[in-house]
């Protein structure tokens, strides 16, 4: 085990990844500002749906948000050239991880994967090559790393692809009755759009993408089937991103594949001036208990945290207990309609509320169908009275449909959601049981 983790190897396919991914961080940063989105979902809202426990992390006042991803950005451009870098890899994990939990209602599982990535990229000694820390420290210079630097993205990579392939073998996948949901408003795409709508190609995604998740990590990992699977591994990813527009992730994951292919080839084709380590000298360091215990334990809560919907009651895909944090993409299709009651405790006075006063439209969405965020809405409302010195109830009429069956009431109009407590890993009783097993 000491020696499959600890060999030192050739750290050509590490440079090239950081220099990859800090491009990326900086474009996923810059890119939030200029397309928008920081506006929309950071500075636009009165204030954000965090997550549970978070409500402390709100977007900064004013345009605070344009600088806070400025900063993002700039750290990301000095990941890239290596410098500072520990120092700036790990403020940008904070920034990003911050920035990640004070709002859910643009949820992807790429900036949950952004956050681990950016926290595992500070133990890593990616800077040891083609940095400005190495030209001004030559002493910190090497062209080798242990080889478990390797591995630890390996085996998050296959975490995150096996529960990704498992999440879709349900019903609704299966018979690609929510691809094809999730395909109607590409219908208006040019020279693919009507394409997307086609029955046959509904059933190649779905299926497509369950042996892609499901495989792609053994193919790449295995030699003789490692190039054709890369191949295979661009077209899904460029698809990905130019079908469903989700940033940074599809290129992200091609970056990945340097930690598969040979070091020689990644050094051939990147860095060529680079002298190439062949070596097999075995380093031990004094804090391998340290290291080898938090990776333990970051792999086990890796392993175990998106298994936690099938202990919690009922159907993930109808009460969200669960869905995040668990590599569940693209797995539902949901809308609703929703009306908040608010009581005065003292009058029993009902108070009108227009969802229009308070949430953006994409908020909206997620406050119309997630529970959670029905909650969250719910205690919002409460504080809301209660800073003018008035105590309510909040009651929630919901029905909501999922991936096109018909509209079913969700929560139990007659709970007082204002005055519920909220459990992470548990079943709340207030939702009401599914139909759709």
């Amino acid at each position: 085990m000491y020696k499959l983790l600890f060999k030192h190897i050739d750290n050509s396919g590490l440079i090239v990844f950081r220099i990859i991914f800090g491009l990326l961080c900086a474009l996923e940063a810059f890119g939030a500002i200029f397309t928008g989105w920081v506006k929309r979902t950071l500075i636009d809202p009165q204030f954000t749906f965090s997550f549970i426990g978070f409500e402390w992390l709100q977007p900064l006042p004013g345009n605070g948000m344009y600088i806070y991803y400025m900063v993002m950005g700039f750290l990301g451009i000095c990941i890239m050239l290596g410098y500072k870098y520990r120092l700036s890899m790990l403020t940008f994990a904070v920034m990003w991880t911050a920035t990640y939990l004070m709002q859910k209602s643009s949820y992807n599982n790429h900036y949950y994967l952004l956050v681990l990535l950016s926290f595992i990229m500070i133990v890593m000694p990616a800077n040891r090559y083609a940095s400005i820390d190495a030209k001004l420290n030559p002493a910190l210079k090497s062209i080798s790393m242990p080889s478990w630097c390797k591995w630890v993205f390996v085996l998050q990579l296959f975490i995150l692809y096996t529960y990704a392939s498992l999440a879709k073998l349900y019903p609704d996948w299966l018979d690609s009755s929510v691809i094809a949901i999730l395909m109607r408003n590409k219908a208006n795409y040019p020279i693919i759009g009507e394409l997307l709508q086609q029955n046959t190609v509904h059933y190649i995604l779905a299926y497509g993408g369950i042996l892609f998740d499901g495989l792609i990590i053994p193919l790449l990992l295995f030699k003789p089937t490692r190039k054709y699977a890369f191949f295979i591994s661009i077209f899904f990813h460029l698809f990905n991103s130019i079908v469903f527009q989700i940033g940074i992730f599809p290129y992200m994951s091609l970056a990945f594949s340097l930690f598969f292919f040979d070091p020689k080839l990644i050094r051939k084709f990147f860095l060529k001036e680079k002298p190439f380590y062949d070596g097999n000298a075995i380093s031990v360091p004094k804090y391998k208990p340290i290291l080898l215990s938090v990776f333990t334990v970051y792999f086990i809560i890796q392993i175990i945290l998106p298994m936690r919907h099938h202990f919690i009651e009922d159907n993930v895909l109808w009460t969200e207990e669960g869905h995040r944090l668990s590599w569940r993409m693209m797995l539902r299709a949901k809308n609703g309609s929703t009306r908040y009651t608010v009581i005065n405790a003292d009058t029993d006075k009902k108070i009108k509320i227009r969802l229009d006063d308070y949430l953006t439209k994409k908020q909206q969405r997620g406050a119309t169908t997630k529970p959670d965020i029905m909650w969250q809405f719910a205690q919002h409302l409460k504080q809301d009275f209660g800073k003018k010195g008035i105590s309510v109830k909040v009651f929630v009429n919901a029905h909501v449909k999922v991936n096109g069956r018909s509209r079913t009431r969700l929560i139990d109009q007659k709970v007082d959601l204002a005055n519920e407590e909220w459990s992470h890993f548990k079943h709340h009783n207030w939702i009401l049981p599914s139909k759709l097993d």
